[in-house]
């Protein structure tokens, strides 16, 4: 299984950390000024994905259990984002202020630029061991949760509601725990001998060896 020690991958992940880091300073900047629940998620996401996707890079090249392992800390701190933009989404509903619709969505469609320069270029090495794969459902998670804030600016300008950017926020932060899931149950198979098929640390480096998504 594909484990992403290649030069090609290494190269990517960095350019997809370097993305990430740009987008949180962006993004935090843009949060606070428009006091959005859905923007501070956009924010912790950016934040949580360059420090993962850095992990991720560290792991490259390690023991399998090592490398889920990499990918269980990574599906914890998926998690932990849910935990905080639902707590984020009930403090702000109990605030009664509205957001920035326009603010909202011209940093939602920012995001979902620099998200989809980054699964363009991750896009070939969708599938692999939980370390890699992990890399792009969060960032294909996080392409769709960009457009979904944009629509959300839209909606809270038309409405002059809070209400949709507190229902996206938790609704992303579903996403989130979905994603925490599902890293964690292919790390979990990963460790265990059987789950590498009686075959150790035997990997295949190529990722065109690896079938569609």
């Amino acid at each position: 299984m594909f484990d992403g020690a290649t030069k090609g991958y290494k190269r990517v992940l960095a350019t997809v950390i370097a993305i990430n880091v740009f987008g949180f300073v962006v993004v935090a900047v843009g949060s606070l000024w428009a006091g959005s629940a859905s923007l501070a998620a956009n924010t912790l996401d950016f934040a949580a994905d360059a420090a993962t996707y850095a992990l991720s890079l560290w792991a490259i090249g390690r023991s399998t259990e090592v490398r889920a392992g990499a990918a269980l800390f990574k599906s914890a701190t998926l998690g932990g984002m849910a935990a905080a933009i639902l707590g984020l989404a009930i403090w702000r509903a109990t605030g009664g202020v509205t957001p920035d619709g326009d603010a909202i969505s011209g940093l939602g469609l920012f995001g979902a630029a620099a998200n989809l320069v980054a699964a363009l270029l991750l896009i070939r090495y969708r599938q692999g061991d939980a370390n890699v794969r992990s890399v792009w459902l969060c960032t294909r998670n996080d392409l769709i949760q960009c457009l979904a804030v944009a629509a959300t600016g839209i909606v809270v300008s038309l409405t002059h509601s809070r209400w949709p950017d507190l229902i996206v926020g938790a609704l992303l932060a579903a996403i989130f725990l979905r994603s925490a899931w599902q890293i964690s149950a292919q790390a979990l198979r990963e460790s265990k001998p059987e789950g590498r098929g009686g075959r150790g640390d035997t990997i295949t480096h190529s990722p065109s060896a690896v079938g569609p998504v």
